[in-house]
């Protein structure tokens, strides 16, 4: 098991450095990428969940994905709170080492970059907040997310890194933009955590409530609905 945890910790934190990394290019102060454009950051997601699957094997980087394999039967119960927990750290780890990597353009874009927009880097949050229809949006791209993967793994597994990359990126493009589809309770959270005792100054306001109600619970639910449809489609 341990290296199970050491492969779901090394990819969810390798996953978080490409994703929170292209988001401070897109950003920051004084970067070469900066106002690239969301195409550009959500193709670099995409790209980077393959080559962490690529690289640490049929990992799930993700708690809902845990979820969802553990009612399937796919992993055993008692492996799901010790995924969760070394994915969470990960992505905290992660958020971590791209801050430092782009420490300089933190210090640059002060007082330069709208602090919701440096909140951002790190979590996801909807423009339009309507909490119902932002739950309703985060566990339906779940429930897409998740059953889609699970499809692919189970039709045609060594294509699952490019399928999964392909499919995040067309979520994204199609379903991102009411919240940022996070999908992924440590893709937010653990970020969400290093936003809070990162050294970055005039902060804007976490938001935690959003982000424990609606990344936090929604893709559990859209997970556990995901997990019911594979086992009666697919007889899983």
């Amino acid at each position: 098991m341990f290296q199970h945890l050491v492969a779901e910790f090394l990819g969810t934190a390798l996953m978080i450095i490409f994703g929170v990394g292209v988001h401070c290019d897109e950003v920051l102060k004084n970067t070469k990428y900066r106002g690239s454009g969301h195409l550009f950051a959500i193709t670099t997601w995409g790209f980077g969940i393959t080559i962490a699957l690529f690289v640490f094997g049929g990992v799930c980087i993700n708690p809902a994905m845990a979820l969802a394999q553990s009612m399937l039967g796919m992993i055993p119960w008692s492996y799901f709170v010790p995924y969760c927990i070394a994915e969470f750290l990960g992505a905290l780890v992660g958020a971590l080492i791209v801050y430092v990597m782009y420490a300089d353009h933190f210090k640059a874009s002060e007082g330069e970059v709208d602090p919701i927009a440096v909140r951002n880097i790190f979590s996801t949050n909807p423009i339009i907040r309507n909490l119902p229809r932002n739950f309703f949006v985060e566990m339906f791209a779940t429930f897409i997310f998740i059953t889609a993967t699970l499809a692919i793994a189970i039709k045609n597994e060594s294509m699952l890194p490019i399928g999964v990359g392909l499919l995040v990126w067309a979520i994204g493009m199609a379903l991102g933009g009411p919240t940022g589809f996070a999908m992924n309770q440590a893709r937010d959270l653990g970020p969400r955590l290093a936003f809070q005792i990162l050294p970055i100054k005039n902060k804007a306001n976490n938001d935690w409530q959003y982000g424990l109600l609606i990344p936090g619970i929604a893709p559990f639910v859209g997970a556990a609905l995901a997990a019911v449809f594979v086992h009666f489609y697919f007889g899983v």
